[in-house]
């Protein structure tokens, strides 16, 4: 039962991935960017509101909003970097100030990301890049404690894709804000610009203490930080692409449009060409930089008091950050948006690209990641260099060739995070059959002659079961150990599961991406068991009794037990169709063949020859196709 509990939760574990936008160093160079734009009254106006806020935080809080010198190991957070902690490392933007203020493991992210920003500038080849990427997703691992669980079922970080060719931006805008629609980017900018305005302008206009004053601009700065993070979200082509589908085509559609890049139209009428995540180019970050100049003038402007728009709310405004969580709802909560507040995010929605068409006529070509449950078809060819024989007096060392046919069903979860994960799951069913080895069942050179006749080992089948799993600590442990954790304590279940599936506790077997294919250290991730022998008449072999020459021979019927551990594997780059894939897999292995009982058919009354196991390594060439199912998300 536990075992049964645990699969359901690997199931519900691939309908949770959530593709975030730019990276932390990219959100971190927008915003600085951005601030570095500001005209010398709105500069100081900045500058003097976050001396306020950063009253009582000067320990964490860097001296000024940004900090253009900021190299690794930082020993404070500029405001330049709360963008990019928004969303990817906080729920909202209550959280967000808990976590810049209160945590010791942010100033650990922020040295994460400048390492991460110095290894994607040096980089001169995608294997390299993605690389990079995979190191700062396993050093996040470790000093974020939330940053696998913190991923959300819903598309948050995603441009909600337009109903109909001729969708106004008055339309789409109020689409995207609607209550119960599908948790989207500009909705939830919408939503957290709107609690920082309404924040500012309270602040501008009413009496308050300076405590007052402090702890509600620094809520306000936090609310607009949060808001900020998902308006940059909007410039990463990945996320244009619109968000239909199951969660292997949003991952799929995403990572290949934010590599390949993506050509959309402003709704102001401009024609561009976005890249994605950790592809963001200069141009991108100037383009992108613009609306979030003017979303952070505005903020300034009613902060000041020099704001011409005064907005009108029922809300019970209080002095903390909003605590709105991004990843506990899958859709819009109702908020009123007045007419001026829908004027001042239109006139921001005109510099953010035309998301893409949903499913139908017109709708942009989608992709899937292995990701999700499939059914499968494998064959292979493989060749093993044995250590002797099964006799005692078998001595001589030799080679099989052998053929694999086998049916599989398993669950996707490869490239969870990048191409470098590996959370795959599969059950084979199969059968194989053996050719004759090559050395002969004794030592003497005449037996050469007769050919395959008098083989050690002759020509056999077998019945196998082949498991792959990824584990946390040791082989195994996720069967053990992951059930309970999913019923007691799910995110961490959620953590440990993840961690497993790129590379484990010490990420030894993380995949590592090549200019050729994709190379990874598999020992403990996969077994094979062949049964030969069953379920019909067992094998028959001819075993020297003695040491003599001639030896003394007799005729046996065994059945015998082998197991295969898969050691490194490499996989060629391989490109999928919306539901299909399929790849060829090399596979260094060894392993044991461990014989059973041994009974003498003739001479008769001659009593059973010793056996012994045959150690074994060799080479497996597999042809891996699968076919992905899912139900189908539209929007």
């Amino acid at each position: 039962m536990m075992k049964k509990h645990f699969l359901v939760y690997l199931g519900l574990l691939c309908y949770s991935i959530s593709g975030f936008a730019w990276i932390y160093p990219e959100h971190r160079d927008i915003m600085l960017l951005s601030i570095q734009k500001l005209d010398p009254a709105h500069r100081a106006a900045l500058d003097r509101f976050w001396s306020l806020a950063r009253t009582g935080h000067e320990t964490r809080l860097f001296p000024l909003p940004i900090d253009t010198v900021q190299g690794e190991k930082p020993e404070f957070i500029d405001y330049a970097a709360w963008p990019a902690i928004s969303g990817d490392h906080s729920t909202s933007s209550a959280n967000l100030l808990h976590n810049v203020l209160e945590t010791s493991w942010i100033l650990k992210v922020a040295d994460v990301a400048a390492e991460l920003k110095i290894g994607i500038a040096n980089s001169t080849s995608r294997s390299e890049r993605i690389n990079k990427l995979r190191d700062s997703d396993l050093k996040l691992f470790r000093v974020d404690p939330e940053y696998v669980t913190r991923a959300g079922s819903n598309s948050v970080h995603f441009m909600l894709a337009r109903p109909e060719v001729n969708t106004t931006a008055a339309q789409y805008f109020a689409a995207c804000i609607r209550k119960h629609n599908d948790l989207n980017a500009l909705g939830t900018y919408g939503w957290f610009h709107l609690s920082a305005l309404l924040k500012a302008q309270k602040f501008a206009h009413d009496s308050m203490s300076t405590e007052q004053r402090s702890a509600l601009i620094l809520a306000a700065l936090a609310d607009e930080a949060f808001a900020i993070h998902f308006l940059e979200d909007m410039f990463a082509s990945g996320h244009v692409a619109g968000t239909w589908g199951n969660a292997s085509q949003r991952k799929g559609t995403h990572d290949y449009y934010n590599e390949s890049g993506l050509e959309v139209t402003t709704w102001g009428g401009e024609r561009i060409i976005l890249m994605g995540d950790a592809y963001m180019r200069p141009e991108d970050a100037e383009r992108t930089s613009i609306p979030v100049l003017k979303s952070l003038i505005e903020i300034l402007d009613a902060a000041s008091g020099t704001s011409t728009t005064i907005l009108k709310t029922s809300e019970n405004l209080t002095a903390g950050a909003d605590t709105f969580n991004i990843c506990k709802n899958n859709f819009m909560p109702p908020r009123p948006f007045d007419t001026a507040v829908k004027g001042m995010l239109r006139g921001i929605l005109a510099a953010t690209p035309v998301p893409g068409l949903a499913t139908g006529l017109g709708e942009l070509p989608r992709f899937r990641s292995e990701v999700g449950p499939f059914i499968g078809l494998t064959a292979a060819v493989r060749g093993a260099v044995l250590s002797n024989g099964f006799g005692t007096y078998q001595l001589t060392a030799g080679f099989i060739p052998s053929l694999e046919m086998a049916f599989r069903v398993g669950l996707g979860l490869e490239g969870v995070l990048n191409e470098a994960g590996d959370g795959l799951v599969f059950l084979d069913i199969g059968w194989r059959q053996d050719g004759n080895s090559s050395m002969k069942f004794a030592g003497d050179p005449t037996l050469k002659q007769f050919g395959s006749i008098f083989s050690a080992i002759p020509g056999r089948d077998a019945f196998y079961l082949r498991l792959r799993l990824p584990f946390f600590i040791i082989p195994g442990d996720l069967l053990i150990i992951a059930p309970f954790l999913y019923l007691f304590a799910p995110e961490a279940a959620t953590k440990m599961v993840t961690t497993a599936g790129n590379g484990g506790l010490l990420p030894w077997q993380a995949g590592i991406i090549t200019s050729i294919g994709r190379f990874q250290f598999v020992l403990g991730r996969e077994v094979g068991a062949y049964v030969y022998g069953f379920p019909q008449n067992p094998d028959r072999l001819i075993l020297p009794y003695d040491g003599n020459d001639p030896p003394d021979e007799v005729l046996i019927s065994m059945r015998s037990i082998q197991l295969e551990f898969p050691v490194l594997e490499y996989r060629p780059f391989h490109n999928f169709s919306t539901d299909q894939t399929a790849s060829l897999v090399f596979q260094v292995f060894g392993g044991l063949d461990i014989p059973g009982k041994a009974t003498v058919i003739t001479p008769e009354n001659t009593p059973a020859p010793k056996t012994r196991i045959i150690w074994n390594v060799g080479l497996r060439i597999a042809f891996d196709w699968r076919y992905y199912f899912s139900k189908k998300k539209r929007s």
